[in-house]
């Protein structure tokens, strides 16, 4: 039996061998160093057994993946733990999250900080016994029972929804046994740096008819200095949550009369407009058409489109004369009306149509999140109608086109992945094949590295997504490619080709910052509210230190609002630093003070937003710097 190892390596056994096994006889540091295989692809347990030629390699916990088992494995030791402490307690589901993992428990009070500090004690002398984790396989039926018998109704229930013709893989760990996939550590003792963070509400199979369950929330790392560090992040991430700053800094707010939906307030619409503006300038830079479609469309043209049945519980729905309605959760139909209001000829191709469009979604209120999860939203949303030929050239554009942008907005770290055919989707495999090797082929033209999501893509189309890392680390999804060969079709679009026969054009949806409001509130965190100079809400404020300054305060403001620059005055009989520490909580880019002396020399003395003193200059000066560093959005 030939095993080949990730560097090319062979080695030959006579008989199975295990993972365990197999790293063992790469070497004992290896052996203890494993926690998982992954065998011709397939994530397994060190206990795997492997009965034929495979490619294998041994995970440990530098892999990525490796991660991934310890946090999945900590689940189930929190989930332990609480049986443990709290023998009523049913478990449900704990899946591992970015960062960390989750567990839902079914109890009959609250569980309290003082537990929680319980539970995580409870976790580590359990991980200290180094008890085995085990995995054993039983029928779909024999497992109900033996959840039912043990009083793990929600199991049960889990189990009993599984086809009844496949096996159960349940794991063992001491007195606590829970169903899993795996894989799972070797034992207990290589988990040991975890923390649990909190406890919040979660609707049993997320379904606010259900039961409300308890869902603790742990983080697992690899060493006590990836956990320190992740928590400083945490820390740091409450200081820039982005409905804290939007209070402290006057940019917007939500409320129940309208969940979901965001109210700006001035200085917030102010920060609005100058991505929006800036997101007009690359559409028209760049070959795009602006255009503005309706907000309710009919539903028979949700049906065409396949969104309908892939969608329609996320859809608002409205009737009028008998006629139902959704308003749109998208905006590509609308688009692709658009293109067949006119006869096109294949020489029209591509065309670009760009939409600010407002869409809305029915979220569940309990995934509402500030301005990241909302369910009325604007994205810079565009469609591209093109022959199959130009797809590589309009996906390299597009790249090059969403990595200059993001630089703009201050995003240098740029991860790129391609999202593949998922379940449900439309359309036969073999259009799949062609819409996912076009993506590949446009990457490879692009020059940049990406990876493979399976299962990630749009039900219509496979997806380039761009994952931006913010000052703290995070990554967060939101520009997109997508090709589709399905909609244009399924909605009637073709054009002239040179042959003169009628066919059907490739359809392109791509967004760079994708939904304004989400990607204002990554923005909002990834400068603390401290925004540069050409996105700030406010950009400089005049303030006076006497009263006998207030007209001359007030000419410089006019002057620096003449030449496009958004300035505040303040005139109030208060002391020059108490103006200075009120407006510097505000973060506002630039102070400029005037006095007596800076009045008679027709000058202003400069603070920037660090507390750095320019000294005086005259307004001329001011000026030309002001717009400088706004024109190259420095």
């Amino acid at each position: 039996m030939d095993i080949r190892l990730p560097d090319g390596a062979v080695k030959q056994f006579k008989a199975p061998i295990s993972v365990a096994e197999l790293a063992a006889s790469i070497g004992p540091g290896l052996a203890k160093a494993a926690l998982a295989g992954r065998v011709d692809g397939k994530l397994v347990d060190t206990s795997h057994v492997i009965e034929q030629d495979a490619n294998v390699a041994i995970v440990t916990a530098r892999d990525a993946e490796g991660l991934d088992v310890i946090r999945h494995s900590t689940a189930h030791l929190l989930a332990y733990a609480v049986k443990e402490l709290f023998p009523d307690a049913q478990v449900t589901i704990g899946p591992v999250i970015e960062d960390g993992f989750y567990y839902d428990f079914s109890y009959k009070r609250p569980f309290t900080p003082e537990d929680l500090a319980a539970i995580e004690q409870k976790m580590a002398e359990i991980a200290k016994k180094n008890e085995p984790v085990t995995r054993k396989l039983m029928p779909r039926d024999e497992a109900v029972k033996y959840f039912e018998s043990i009083g793990e109704h929600y199991k049960a229930e889990i189990i009993a929804s599984i086809p009844s013709t496949e096996d159960i893989s349940l794991y063992t760990e001491g007195k606590f046994t829970d169903l899993c996939r795996g894989p799972h550590v070797p034992s207990t003792g290589r988990l040991g740096v975890f923390k649990l963070m909190k406890v919040a509400g979660a609707y049993w199979r997320g379904d606010s008819r259900n039961e409300m369950l308890q869902r603790i929330y742990g983080t697992a790392w690899t060493s006590k200095a990836d956990l320190d560090l992740y928590l400083h992040r945490i820390e740091e991430a409450e200081k820039r949550d982005h409905r804290k700053l939007a209070k402290q800094l006057d940019l917007f707010h939500l409320q129940d009369e309208s969940p979901g939906m965001v109210f700006w307030h001035p200085k917030g619409w102010a920060l609005w407009q100058q991505v929006e503006q800036y997101m007009r300038t690359v559409y028209r830079d760049n070959g795009y058409q602006e255009i503005r479609c309706p907000q309710i469309l009919d539903r028979s043209l949700w049906e065409r489109s396949g969104h309908w049945q892939n969608f329609k519980d996320n859809m608002f729905t409205t009737e009028s004369e008998k006629r139902e309605f959704a308003v749109k959760p998208m905006n590509c139909p609308g688009h692709v009306l658009v293109f067949n209001s006119d006869l096109r000829s294949y020489r029209d191709l591509p065309i670009r149509y760009g939409e600010f469009g407002n869409c809305h979604r029915d979220e569940p209120s309990g995934a509402l999140h500030g301005l990241m999860r909302v369910r009325g939203f604007t994205q810079d949303d565009a469609h591209i109608f093109c022959t199959e030929e130009q797809i590589e050239s309009e996906v390299k554009a597009f790249n090059e086109l969403a990595l200059d942008v993001y630089r703009v907005f201050g995003f240098e770290h740029i991860d790129i992945k391609l999202a593949l055919r998922p379940e449900p989707r439309l359309g036969d495999d073999a259009t799949w094949d062609r819409a996912e090797n076009a993506l590949r082929d446009a990457l490879r033209a692009c020059g940049v590295q990406w990876t493979e999501l399976p299962g990630e893509g749009a039900f219509y189309g496979p997806k380039v997504e761009y994952h931006l890392k913010d000052s703290l680390g995070r990554s967060w999804q939101c520009g997109t490619i997508q090709v589709d060969f399905q909609m244009p079709g399924r909605l009637g679009a073709e054009y002239v080709a040179a042959d003169d026969t009628r066919k059907v054009p490739v359809m392109l949806h791509r967004a760079i910052v994708g939904s304004l409001e989400r990607f204002i509130g990554i923005l909002i965190e990834h400068y603390a509210g401290a925004f540069p100079l050409w996105l700030a809400p406010a950009q400089a404020v005049v303030m006076t230190i006497t009263d006998r300054q207030r007209d001359y305060a007030e000419r410089v403001a006019k002057a620096l609002k003449a030449a496009g620059l958004r300035v505040q005055t303040d005139l109030r009989n208060e002391k020059i630093s108490y103006k200075i520490r009120e407006h510097s909580l505000q973060k506002l880019p630039y102070q400029l003070i005037v006095g007596d002396k800076e009045q008679e020399a027709n000058t202003v003395a400069v603070r920037s937003r660090g507390g750095e003193d320019l000294g005086s200059m005259p307004i001329a000066s001011l000026l030309a710097r002001l717009q400088d560093e706004v024109a190259h959005r420095r």
